[in-house]
């Protein structure tokens, strides 16, 4: 595909976009950036959820990863439907019943000021270094696509990237996102079915066929219980659990989607029928990866080295034009439904976390013009940690930073199960030493596991180890009984 075709493609793209955040802003004002005036409907929710859920990273790297670790990641997904379980039956009802715009407003009713404080702090650091990582892929795919080609250099690349996400989202924020990720994750799935009806015709099966070769392949295997191996079935589904409840349930960005739906019933239903489709798709990604290595050998084609290469590959080099455009429309759709709600929840988080917005505040030009300044701020931001990783230029060590954000879950996780399990009072003041302490304990105790634990090498789940020290802390901090759920409600009504 030449630069001024895939240009042009991304072009329309986003005039869809716009036209979409034209219509859906109108009338905007800061409740409906934050909240979308708790009127979306809770299906386009649900399905929209799915694009922000998938990144541009997952887009490629799932099908890849299918060549070393076969389908051994559906465990996590397994996972994920019981952490989705206790986000809808635990959380949200939780959410609701105080009827919060920022989720961490619970931590100042349930705690106090340095809570509150402390918990936004850690989703602003985890979301910024997140949505900027997920931004730097997708700044590359159109730099590779387009601008290498007319000597474009990559920093004006990205000021392009962060201005066409503000553009479309500055006035409406939620709610257009709401709208727009549901286009985003159309064009995500049909990437997706696509290139499977086409491997399909290639190798001359159908349906069922493609069933039958998937699953008689050396990619199909799902369970591994060699308590020794990475993929691990209990430390693979374990995790997945975790990931589902601090990266969905304790994540601004994705609650405040649910948030917006009209009353909890709706909220439960969205989180219901999302986890079905999530479960869907990632089986769907992962029959796509054994296809593409499938495919690759049926037509003696090389697989790179870098698994994550091949899908690319294949779609840029050897497939139709026209699956090649749908692949650049794939992954530009996860990277961007991936970030545009990272920004307006970064943008909700400071907005009412650090500067007191509230629900009933009226709407001033003032409280506009500050909420519009937040976001260009958050843009400018996010804008220079992308410069920043591609300065730095070593996959290794950004991959390493994007890694070093999970740890900033694990203090929100320790204060959510103290606050909602436990009856207990809590030192304020203390907390932020506690929320920064832990992050460092359950780093070095990872970086020393195998010297300290016979051999074992955490993962992901060193985020229960973080939000186990954070459990620990509050509790050395605490005294007799504390605010219970009915006292926030009183103090909030």
């Amino acid at each position: 595909m030449s630069p001024w075709l895939v240009f042009s493609i991304i072009a329309v793209y986003f005039v869809m976009l716009i036209v979409v955040s034209v219509v859906t802003s109108r009338g905007a004002t800061s409740q409906t950036f934050f909240t979308g005036n708790r009127q979306s409907p809770w299906y386009l929710v649900a399905f929209g959820m799915i694009g922000t859920s998938i990144s541009g990273v997952t887009f490629i790297s799932i099908p890849g990863e299918v060549g070393t670790s076969q389908f051994a990641y559906f465990q996590v997904v397994l996972g994920y439907v019981v952490g989705y379980t206790v986000i809808r039956k635990v959380l949200l009802p939780l959410y609701y019943r105080l009827n919060l715009v920022s989720i961490y407003e619970y931590l100042d009713s349930r705690f106090g000021f340095w809570a509150y404080k402390s918990g936004a702090f850690f989703f602003l650091l985890s979301r910024v270094i997140g949505a900027a990582f997920r931004l730097f892929l997708a700044a590359m795919v159109l730099q590779l696509a387009i601008f290498d080609a007319v000597g474009i250099p990559f920093w004006v690349t990205v000021i392009v990237t962060i201005f066409l996400i503000w553009v479309y989202t500055f006035k409406g924020g939620i709610k257009t996102i709401v709208w727009t990720d549901t286009l985003q994750t159309t064009f995500l799935i049909l990437a997706l079915i696509f290139t499977i009806f086409f491997i399909s015709q290639e190798l001359d099966l159908s349906l069922f066929g493609l069933g039958k070769l998937v699953s008689e392949s050396e990619y199909s295997t799902i369970f591994v219980w060699d308590w020794q191996s990475p993929y691990n079935f209990f430390k693979q589904f374990i995790s997945g659990a975790f990931i589902a409840i601090v990266m969905t349930g304790l994540d601004q960005d994705l609650m405040q989607k649910n948030l917006t739906c009209r009353n909890l019933e709706e909220a439960q239903k969205n989180m219901y029928w999302f986890t079905i489709l999530l479960v869907f798709v990632n089986l769907l990604f992962l029959t796509l990866g054994a296809l593409l290595y499938l495919y690759a050998e049926y037509k003696g084609i090389e697989v790179p080295a870098r698994t994550d290469e091949l899908y690319p590959m294949l779609a840029v080099q050897y497939f139709p034009v026209a699956l090649g455009i749908a692949f650049i429309l794939g992954i530009t759709a996860a990277a961007y439904a991936s970030s545009d709600s990272a920004l307006a929840a970064l943008t909700t988080s400071f907005c009412v976390d650090f500067l007191g917005f509230k629900q009933t505040d009226e709407e001033t030009k003032q409280r506009t013009r500050t909420r519009i300044l937040v976001h260009m701020g958050f843009s400018l931001l996010i804008c220079a940690v992308i410069i920043v990783f591609q300065i730095i230029n070593d996959q290794s060590v950004v991959t390493s930073v994007f890694k070093a954000a999970g740890y900033t879950y694990g203090p929100l996780l320790g204060m959510f199960a103290f606050g909602i399990f436990s009856k207990r009072k809590v030192r304020d003041r203390w907390i932020p030493y506690v929320c920064v302490l832990s992050p460092i304990l359950s780093y070095i105790l990872s970086a020393n596991s195998k010297e300290l634990l016979f051999g074992y090498e955490f993962g992901f789940e060193i985020l229960l180890v973080n939000g186990l020290f954070t459990c620990i802390g509050l509790w050395l901090l605490s005294f007799g009984k504390g605010t219970l759920e009915s006292d926030v409600l009183a103090t909030r009504s």
